[in-house]
């Protein structure tokens, strides 16, 4: 303060400082309730993750419970100086924002070398553009099968673009907002990876989240309103005590006046096989007979890693997982229904029919 007693240059920028990093603290803020629910959404969304990861890395994976907190776009940089690899994911439908995926450099390595045919134990230092690209389509799975589960809790098709990947070098593009909910947990690949990775996601797109999952929990929430007995008299409706009947206890709703005169039995339903059709109802049901459907003979499958199928040229061979002279299965509509023999007819390929599988199995496959 100057002698005059007016405050000096430095003193109202500071002052200026303090009161705008008030403002800012102000505005970006969730309720313990909305960090729940945001912690839900992620939880249930990085559990459908980690098994599409599994799957892909046949490893074990875990994931913890995420971590909720808000942080500012400067501590982005700040908090995360390691080297890392920022992957990018766009909402297109059902829900409209974005949010970024932060995970280490190494780790990254790791599951890239794995998806190549390696085992993960000796990764690469350098990640060259294969391997970006195989970390890419990792993502895209796991993404494609959280949106999935986000689809069962905003109660609508949820879904997503290819993400975006990139290093640390170019990735100022991919934090653009002033604040972010990052969502932090800790990832375990079997015994070779265990670090965190995180979540940012644009504050007011992480409000939107909250609010559709808040408002939606309200819309189903139905009012049930119960009448009095006295009113149930006026409106000459009751309630009276059970009916037995057959041993199975019966709530009569009716008007009183023709309680004695109801008569309570078991429904009784026909079997469906047993159910004889006139010639009309028969016709329409032939009309059924002319739908086309797909047949496929498999001769047998194999699974094999993103390197094997790059290798792939003429000459290579395949080899499945079916022995020489197995019956090979045929599919209709993709689901099967009968197991055969290849035999030649003339120039062409055939199979010959050696097995109906039973219509239980038919109609177990079909669910």
């Amino acid at each position: 303060m100057t002698n005059d007693g007016m405050l000096s240059q430095d003193e109202i920028d500071a002052l200026l400082k303090v009161s705008a990093e008030e403002n800012v603290g102000d505005i970006y803020d969730l309720s313990s309730l909305e960090e729940d629910t945001l912690g839900e959404i992620g939880n249930i969304s990085f559990g459908s993750s980690a098994t599409t990861l599994s799957m892909l890395l046949n490893q074990k994976v875990e994931i913890t419970t995420p971590h909720v907190s808000i942080v500012q776009k400067k501590e982005v940089e700040q908090e995360h100086t390691f080297e890392s690899v920022r992957i990018l994911v766009h909402y297109t439908k059902g829900l409209i924002g974005k949010n970024v995926f932060i995970m280490k450099k190494e780790d990254a390595a790791v599951i890239s070398d794995i998806l190549l045919g390696g085992d993960g134990t000796s990764p690469e230092n350098e990640l060259n553009d294969i391997h970006l690209s195989a970390i890419q389509e990792a993502m895209n799975q796991m993404m494609g099968a959280a949106a999935t589960s986000m689809s069962t809790v905003f109660n609508k098709k949820v879904d997503i673009t290819p993400p975006s990947i990139t290093n640390k070098e170019n990735a100022a593009s991919f934090i653009e907002e002033e604040a972010y909910v990052k969502v932090s947990f800790q990832l375990r690949v079997g015994n070779l990876i265990d670090s965190r990775i995180m979540q940012l996601i644009p504050f007011h797109f992480a409000k939107e989240l909250v609010d559709q999952v808040l408002n939606q929990e309200t819309e189903n929430e139905t009012e049930v309103k119960i009448e009095s007995p006295e009113k149930q008299n006026e409106s000459g409706m009751q309630r009276d005590q059970p009916i037995e009947e057959n041993n199975t206890s019966v709530q009569y709703l009716g008007n009183a006046m023709d309680q004695n005169n109801a008569t309570i039995q078991e429904a009784t339903f026909s079997e469906f096989n047993q159910v004889e059709l006139n010639k009309t109802e028969q016709r329409n049901l032939d009309m059924l007979l002319d739908i086309p459907l797909k047949v496929t003979v498999e001769l047998g499958r194999t699974k094999r890693n993103i390197k094997d199928i790059l290798d792939l040229a003429p000459g290579s061979i395949v080899e499945l997982d079916k022995l020489a002279g197995e019956p090979v299965d045929i599919l209709v509509n993709e689901k099967l229904v009968a197991r055969g023999e290849v035999v030649v007819i003339d120039e062409n390929f055939g199979v010959r029919v050696s097995d109906v599988i039973s219509q239980t199995d038919r109609l177990m496959k079909l669910k």
